[in-house]
């Protein structure tokens, strides 16, 4: 007894000086930063267009509280080759991860497949490549966001009338904005006629145009709605100069937009979380890089693929209308934020 006594006492002072030991011990360091140069990339279409500052600013943040360097490439133009090429120019510098809004999804298969096999990670935003191998993708939800548009519109017409839609064939987030907007009207709102539709490609003078001769065809047009802003500053345009009676309903905005809404020339649109997506975007960036972090109960090891993948992430979306269109310029959300933008 007596023995087991010292024995237990011995143990229990062994843990007491292990506990004293590890409490006086300076704490492990993080794993969560990056290597002097480790240089994560965002790459997009259209670069100049307003929607990709804020995600980003925010992209840019998440980075450099890692400690991480930021790079954002893309091409000025609406074209799949040319962003394509964008892309490979970004791989060739090794970066650690690329967050990729891809133009159209077929094409960016194989280069997305490429990037990773040569180990470099990718995630996409906004728009997704879902046949390629990419870890992970960040979105809103543009299912719901073409439902929300839907009611939005059906309510303010009382659930009666005629619209018509603009859009952008072969992008998927698009297409699923205005998929899902027409899926909505005719499930829930019988009354509601969709009387025609025009490719404008993001194009505001093709918007114009088509707004022009939707309404001379379509007396009493009620609402028109595109998945993209660009679209709408035609719509609008042309909307006013039929007088104005035309409901013009978009998503994401930019500060024409935000001025028009202000004006009540645009009925209002529907938002994603931007900063939000590029905040996130690059969180799962970072962690598709590096995979040796997370070891789930499951068969990742022996298969091959990287733990991290998140097939989708929803960062959200707002609402912006007349009452709170002031949150959304930019240029605001830059002086409160104290930095200079894309380029900062």
């Amino acid at each position: 007894m007596k023995t087991a006594l010292m024995a237990a006492a011995a143990v229990s002072l062994g843990v007491s000086a292990a506990t004293a030991q590890q409490a006086d011990a300076p704490w492990p360091e993080t794993p969560f930063k990056c290597e002097p140069g480790e240089t994560y990339v965002m790459n997009v279409m259209v670069s100049g267009v307003e929607y990709w500052f804020p995600v980003y600013e925010m992209f840019k943040q998440a980075a450099h509280q890692f400690g991480c360097e930021t790079d954002y490439t893309g091409t000025p133009e609406y074209d799949v080759n040319k962003q394509i090429a964008s892309f490979e120019q970004a791989l060739a510098k090794q970066p650690a991860g690329v967050l990729l809004h891809p133009m159209n999804p077929d094409p960016f298969v194989e280069p997305i497949n490429r990037a990773i096999s040569q180990g470099t990670a990718i995630v996409t935003f906004a728009a997704d490549s879902p046949n390629s191998n990419r870890t992970s993708y960040v979105t809103s939800d543009n299912t719901r966001e073409g439902t929300v548009a839907a009611d939005k519109i059906a309510e303010a017409l009382g659930g009666k009338g005629t619209y018509a839609v603009l859009e952008n064939p072969g992008q998927d987030n698009h297409d699923l904005r205005v998929s899902s907007f027409v899926a909505r009207m005719e499930e829930k709102y019988p009354d509601m006629e969709l009387v025609s539709r025009a490719v404008t490609n993001q194009d505001p003078n093709k918007a114009y145009q088509a707004v022009l001769s939707m309404a001379q065809a379509n007396p009493g047009l009620g609402a028109v709605f595109m998945p993209e802003a660009s679209s709408a500053i035609g719509a609008a345009q042309a909307a006013q100069e039929l007088g104005g009676e035309i409901k013009v309903m978009t998503v994401d905005v930019n500060a024409k937009i935000l001025d028009m809404i202000k004006a009540g020339e645009v009925f209002g649109a529907i938002n994603p979380n931007q900063g939000t997506q590029g905040y996130y975007g690059f969180l799962l960036l970072w962690l598709a890089a590096h995979p040796e972090l997370i070891d789930p109960m499951n068969d990742h090891a022996s298969a091959g693929f990287n733990p991290m993948g998140i097939p989708i992430l929803d960062n959200g979306y707002s609402v912006v209308t007349q009452e709170n269109a002031e949150n959304f310029y930019w240029d605001k959300y830059l002086k409160r934020r104290g930095t200079k933008g894309i380029q900062g």
